[in-house]
């Protein structure tokens, strides 16, 4: 019994469950059972299959070792409905499925999810607002494209930097950025960063993107308070203010020796039954159903841990604040009821930690399609969630980073220097035009570096320039463009014939510095005795 590790990726659900489908009916033992004095070939019993399908389960580095046998009998109960298998009168479809001996068989052939019909492919480009681009509805097919031809003396202006030249510039403010520029921005890359974490050419397939809102993101990353949790501007929003006391009660459950301790047994019960009453009953899934194969998805990254957490938190950014602030509290109550050994039992059936996986876990993530098998999916993320809620439900600080330096980048005012936007030999209008491997290799090695080598020449050849003046820009030039400069300048030698050394003149000896050159050596008289 082995189940492949299914990653990240479109459909992964739809991919689950065909492989769980396939799984079983290819390894399921069947034997001969007898049923009320008739004897019956190739089927098993009820029991049998739970038995048989909970281990694959848990074996399965897809689902985990803390898949329940209830869960097992939910999704048995949901390959009875969708004809995966029938019972050995030919019923399927509106038969209950009990873990008992009732007795079942395949049918011909067992029907797989069909995949949603793909896309054409169409490789996503985030594109960021530009000060030229025009306004929205506007046809951009077509633009002709202006190529521009550069002379060295061009080139020298815009290198001038490089050569140890600063010319007088001027600044440009640029058009103000709208409210509408920075959202699609922190859409844009929001969404750029999921893709690349998920390893996808287009995020199409896992989510709509026309349905992500912008302003839900800038929202659960700046309107938080001190503990992170998101603070919401619509307080008809809130959570119930029974539920929220609820929720405190357990979370901060007081140790036995503390006089607000509850006087009644069993009241802790009573208290997470009204929790789980409310959550159970909302409409849509705080990860909500747009999401689902998002958050699937994002499970197949699992083995990776720290990259699963990273995808966790952009998903979550997602998500609508008042979503967000439900999922931030919930998750917080759930870990410290887990963590508080105080806290009485709340089922006598499970434990604590298994009980809150399966309390809360469809009220978190669950699929519209009943074809799903949400139910162990979402065990597996509420138990990643447990684990990990504080790292996922805190905002990614190099999104944030990231995406504030891009808008500031946007926000500064441009320097122009002379001659930027000048000197520029313009051709006809022409479109773009494809070139071949060779000339794209040729054009990249070549294109650049002959512009760079006429301007080397120009500071060889200029007899303006001392010999000192001439030298610095040298030095700074092969600094900058090591490579062109050793193609001019192979070897010292040729270096050294630029300059050619001067002879240097004889020292004359200075006959006017000596005093009395020709007076007559006197001895001078001794101080003996």
């Amino acid at each position: 019994m082995e189940h492949r590790i299914v990653g990240p990726g479109p459909y992964r659900a739809t991919k689950l469950w065909n492989e769980t489908v396939e799984l079983f009916r290819a390894k399921m033992p069947l034997r001969k059972h007898r049923c009320r004095f008739k004897s019956y070939e190739h089927c098993f019993t009820a029991a049998e299959a739970v038995d048989w399908l909970h281990e694959l389960l848990r074996c399965s580095q897809n689902f985990g070792p803390e898949v329940t046998r209830k869960q097992t009998v939910q999704l048995l109960k949901k390959f009875l409905k969708n004809h995966v298998i029938e019972d050995i009168k030919g019923k399927w479809g509106q038969e209950d499925f009990e873990d008992n001996g009732h007795l079942y068989r395949f049918p011909s052939s067992s029907p797989l999810k069909p995949y949603p019909k793909r896309p054409p492919y169409r490789k996503d480009v985030i594109k960021f607002p530009e000060w030229n681009d025009p306004p929205p509805g506007t046809s951009q097919e077509n633009i002709p494209v202006r190529p521009v031809v550069m002379n060295s003396e061009m080139w020298y202006k815009r290198h001038s930097i490089a050569i140890g030249e600063v010319p007088a510039c001027r600044l440009v403010c640029r058009r103000q950025l709208t409210e509408a520029n920075v959202e699609e921005i922190w859409k844009s890359m929001t969404l750029s960063y999921l893709q690349k974490i998920l390893g996808l050419d287009s995020l199409e397939e896992v989510l709509d993107v026309k349905l992500v809102n912008s302003k839900f993101i800038i929202h659960n990353v700046y309107s938080v308070s001190k503990q992170g949790v998101v603070i919401l501007d619509d307080k008809s929003k809130e959570l119930p203010h029974w539920v929220l006391s609820a929720m405190k009660c357990l979370a901060n459950w007081p140790n036995c020796s503390d006089l607000k301790q509850p006087m009644y047994s069993g009241f802790e019960k009573d208290v997470f039954k009204t929790i789980a009453d409310y959550y159970g009953h909302l409409k849509e899934p705080l990860l909500t159903f747009h999401l689902f194969d998002a958050f699937v998805s994002v499970l197949g990254l699992l083995q990776k841990e720290k990259m699963a957490i990273e995808a966790f938190q952009i998903c979550c950014l997602l998500l609508p604040p008042e979503n967000r602030r439900k999922l931030q509290l919930l998750m917080k109550m759930m870990a410290r009821i887990c963590l508080n050994k105080e806290m009485p039992p709340l089922c006598d059936g499970f434990g604590t930690r298994t009980l809150m996986v399966q309390t809360f876990s469809r009220c978190i993530l669950c699929s519209k399609d009943d074809v799903d098998l949400d139910e162990l999916l979402a065990a597996r993320l509420v138990t990643f969630l447990m684990d990990n809620s504080q790292e996922i439900l805190k905002v990614p600080l190099a999104l944030q980073t990231s995406i504030e330096e891009r808008v500031a980048h946007l926000r500064r005012v441009q320097i122009k220097y002379p001659g930027a936007d000048m000197d520029i030999t313009v051709s006809a209008p022409s479109f773009c035009r494809q070139i071949s491997p060779e000339e794209f290799e040729y054009q990249r090695a070549y294109g650049s570096q002959e512009p760079l080598a006429a301007l080397l020449e120009e500071i060889i050849t200029d007899a303006k320039l001392s010999s000192k003046e001439k030298k610095k820009k040298l030095k700074q030039f092969q600094k900058s463009y090591p490579e062109v400069y050793q193609e001019r300048f192979p070897t010292p030698e040729s270096e050294a014939l630029l300059f050619p050394e001067k002879p240097k003149p004889k020292p004359q000896l200075l006959m006017w510095a000596l005093k009395n050159p020709f007076q007559p050596f006197q001895r001078t008289r001794s101080f003996r005795m």
